[in-house]
């Protein structure tokens, strides 16, 4: 019974959170979420940055469609990582805020994600393989401790949840 009820709240959990991720995210101005953006981007990939591994992304631009949030936008490189909204990037890949949580924790391979149609890659895609790799390579341990844990607590009920539907 305690299972039954776990498992009916942690999918109703997952049911709501994005529409109240949406509103949250509708609040706040388009240029706040771009800084917060670029700042966290920026952390994420700070050894890539610092290796040259982004070359392939210099004077080229990235959409990011997290459809379930409602948030878009792009990433390229001229002189530093920039973000802005989301106007003619070369490629644009599109997923939902499960799906990411799982490629972030190393749950899921975007490969799997793709062929399922569960990340979709549109425009040069050359490019977007190469940022699909980056994505494969990117490491939790650049992030601030409280969100490794954060995304993999959320990677391990969204892995259970998975298993038991």
């Amino acid at each position: 019974m305690a299972q039954a009820f776990t498992h009916q709240f942690s999918q109703h959990l997952l049911h709501i959170a994005p529409k109240v991720g949406r509103r949250s995210l509708n609040l706040m101005p388009d240029k706040l979420k771009m800084i917060a953006l670029n700042k966290l981007l920026n952390l994420v990939l700070t050894e890539q940055l610092k290796s040259d591994e982004l070359h392939f992304l210099k004077q080229k631009w990235v959409g990011i469609c997290i459809d379930d949030i409602g948030l878009h936008f792009e990433v390229g490189i001229e002189q530093e990582l920039r973000v802005r909204g989301l106007t003619q990037p070369d490629v644009t890949l599109s997923a939902n805020v499960p799906e990411l949580i799982l490629v972030a924790a190393g749950k899921e391979d975007p490969d799997t994600l793709f062929f399922q149609r569960k990340l979709r890659i549109e425009g040069d895609t050359e490019l977007g393989l190469e940022v699909k790799n980056l994505l494969m390579s990117i490491e939790l341990d650049n992030l601030p401790k409280p969100a490794q844990v954060g995304i993999e607590q959320m990677a391990k009920l969204l892995h259970a949840l998975q298993a038991k539907d």
